[in-house]
């Protein structure tokens, strides 16, 4: 790893550089946003509840009213909603889907769209709900605002993703998780030395809490790494004793990574941004005790979701029958199974098994939290510490593997102009 990174600085790779440099001076931009507050909306709260997840993926902007408060989390609020939509509810989606790249595009420049109006929805929403007092006019130059500052992010991220290195919307996430991170462990610190716990005890508990943060980065790790390999053999090749290699199809253990966490919180979230804008202090109050995954009803709601949604993403990104029509067009198959329909169904014995796993670990991880929150009275937003810890793992892990595979495919055309 340390070899690979000492590569970057060769000579012969100085264009990657200058990816790695605008990503850097992109994030410092984001940062930077992220610090300079609304003036008519200069306004600081202790805990904002169901909208925690979005404070800690944009850095603690929203906490702030800063001009990137909203961040992109607007922009994964509609990914899920022009997700679901492919799934036969529009054949006008479905179609798109099965355009090819064309299709992408379209859902794309859609996605976008439909992030926008979210933005300005829930900029609004926070605006109303936070406000107190605050004039018409003063909301909707807030909400303009915000959802302006969502508009400039989505653009960066996509120039990050062209210029850059990783994904841009997935980079700009975890840079304000990291963003984030500090805050989380000095409300740790103070609600631990300065909780009421007898100072060697407070100080226990704090190094306890150190120690559970690596060993959960360690965990994540390993099973984002983690994967089944599924043997694969072609028609037209053999494999044989003088090199013949084999290959595999990988399944990752947690092929849905985040996504699944991501999506039951924001379905969570949905009704108290709605509830918010009625203003209705009966609805508010039902949606916190029994929606909101701080609630037992709302606990159990938010791990059912997750199940749900780490099977449906995972089937949704990886298509059994898709697959093993791939595979029967490139004269594919896997030893001792049928082509066809029994190839799709062991392709799909096989998801559901490691889908089952990676379900459990992502309950485990978001869930855990949120109990021991909820038994010590930690601060909310301390409970969305795996949550985040996951997305910054499985991002550095994407972003390290595209370096990677550029240095490898530099390294390889240089060997061979140099057999020329």
């Amino acid at each position: 790893m340390f070899k690979g990174i000492t590569k970057i600085f060769s000579k012969s790779n100085k264009d990657l550089r200058k990816r790695i440099y605008f990503t850097i001076f992109c994030l410092g931009f984001f940062a930077l946003g992220i610090n300079i507050t609304i003036p008519w909306a200069n306004t600081i709260y202790e805990e904002l509840g169901f909208l925690e997840i979005f404070n800690l993926m944009s850095g603690g902007g929203l906490q702030s009213f800063s001009i990137f408060g909203l961040g992109v989390s607007p922009y994964i609020t509609a990914s899920i909603i022009t997700q679901l939509l492919q799934m036969d509810i529009i054949p006008y989606f479905k179609e798109l889907k099965e355009q090819g790249y064309v299709g992408r595009q379209k859902i794309n420049k859609i996605t976008r769209y439909l992030g926008i109006i979210i933005a300005f929805i829930q900029a609004y929403a926070i605006s109303v709900f936070y406000l107190d007092g605050a004039s018409v006019m003063d909301m909707l130059k807030t909400s303009l605002v915000m959802t302006a500052g969502t508009a400039f992010l989505l653009w960066m991220g996509d120039q990050i993703t062209k210029k850059g290195i990783g994904n841009g919307q997935s980079i700009l996430i975890m840079a304000g998780i990291l963003i984030s991170m500090p805050n989380v462990f000095t409300t740790v610190y103070d609600a631990f030395i300065h909780g009421g716990f007898e100072t060697g005890l407070g100080i226990t508990l704090f190094i306890l809490y150190i120690l559970c943060f690596i060993l959960i980065i360690v965990g994540i790790t390993w099973v984002q790494l983690a994967e089944r390999r599924i043997p694969i053999q072609y028609s037209n090749r053999t494999t044989s004793a003088y090199g013949g290699q084999q290959s595999f199809l990988p399944v990752k253990i947690n092929s849905a990574g985040v996504i699944p966490v991501i999506f039951a919180s924001v379905i969570t979230t949905i009704p108290g941004t709605i509830v918010t804008l009625t203003g209705n202090e009966d609805a508010i109050n039902f949606v916190n005790n029994y929606i909101m995954y701080t609630s037992p009803t709302g606990f159990l709601l938010y791990i059912i979701l997750i199940f749900a949604f780490a099977y449906f993403y995972t089937f949704l990104i990886m298509n059994p029958e898709e697959m093993s029509k791939n595979l029967n067009k490139n004269g594919g198959y896997i030893p001792g199974v049928r082509p066809g329909a029994d190839t799709s169904k062991y392709i799909s014995n096989v998801l559901s098994k490691t889908t089952l796993v990676g379900a459990i670990f992502l309950v485990i991880l978001s869930g855990l939290p949120v109990l021991i929150s909820n038994l010590t009275g930690l601060p909310y937003s301390v409970s969305l510490g795996g949550t985040g810890i996951l997305i910054v793992v499985g991002v550095v892990i994407e972003a390290y593997r595209q370096i990677e595979s550029s240095l490898t495919a530099r390294s390889y055309a240089e060997r061979k102009r140099r057999l020329r």
